[in-house]
């Protein structure tokens, strides 16, 4: 009976312990974002992509390699994902908000610079913090499994999604996407409203971007586009490639060897 109470509490325990939402940063709006830490060094943001939150990163290998080889790993959870406030109001997800959040993490964390990476949606965060992210604040980025269609603010791929999200049945080749999302516990509302208001970086501010970029992608990776075109688009972009479809390319220890090899340089 003593060892039945003992597992019982140890099983609780284990639960409260994966449903914590602590630690938690309060965004200039009120919006609570969970984020965690781990090792020390220079230190890294990683931005997961759409569907996802910051678990995803501590399924690949990049993290644990990151940590390794002496850098400081920042993960968040977005707002609208994982253990970060979900609000299901429009104005919460414009103004380029969820760039400006990881930028307000980062400076409360206490770090005046610090390298970015971005997989999918992601890199398109990335790549707006680039833009607007005061002066020698960023260090290096890596924007992977992205293409140019995120500096088009009619890009058909951002439109289709908030339209399956937004009416359901609209985009029969979504609807796995949009069923994926209901099953794995992400919050519709706001995954469209991600959509709606997803921040557009233009080509003219890609080229004005001075810090050296690394953009990387699966061999069988053109979901979001062509990241040869990406990297053209930087005056200063090293490309990749490693193996792997979109899904699986982050995942895999060859994109964390680049990645590392390139923040260390």
């Amino acid at each position: 009976m003593k060892h039945l109470l003992f597992t019982l509490l140890f099983l609780t325990q284990l639960a409260q312990a994966q449903t914590t939402r602590e630690p938690l940063f309060t965004a200039a709006d009120g919006t609570k974002i969970h984020y965690d830490t781990q090792g020390n060094g220079p230190a890294v943001v990683l931005i997961h992509g759409f569907i996802g939150n910051g678990e995803s990163w501590k399924r690949a290998a990049v993290t644990k390699m990151l940590v390794d080889s002496g850098f400081a790993v920042v993960t968040l959870d977005l707002r609208g994902n994982g253990r970060s406030d979900r609000s299901h109001e429009a104005k919460a997800y414009m103004n380029d908000v969820e760039a400006r959040d990881v930028i307000a993490l980062m400076k409360h964390l206490g770090h005046r610079s610090y390298d970015v990476v971005g997989y999918s949606r992601g890199s398109i965060i990335a790549a707006k913090m680039l833009a607007i992210a005061p002066q020698n604040t960023i260090r290096k980025a890596v924007l992977g499994g992205m293409g140019t269609g995120f500096t088009d603010p009619n890009w058909f791929r951002r439109r289709n999604f908030y339209e399956a999200l937004a009416k359901p049945g609209s985009h029969p080749d979504l609807q796995p996407a949009v069923d994926y999302a209901v099953k794995s516990g992400a919050d519709t509302t706001a995954l469209k409203f991600m959509q709606q208001f997803q921040p557009v970086t233009t080509m003219a501010e890609l080229k004005r971007v001075q810090q050296p970029v690394l953009v990387i992608s699966g061999d069988k990776d053109e979901d979001n586009g062509k990241a040869s075109e990406l990297a053209a688009a930087f005056p200063h972009a090293t490309l990749a490639t490693v193996p792997g479809d979109h899904g699986g390319a982050m995942r895999t220890p060859e994109f964390g060897q680049r990645v590392v090899e390139f923040l260390k340089k």
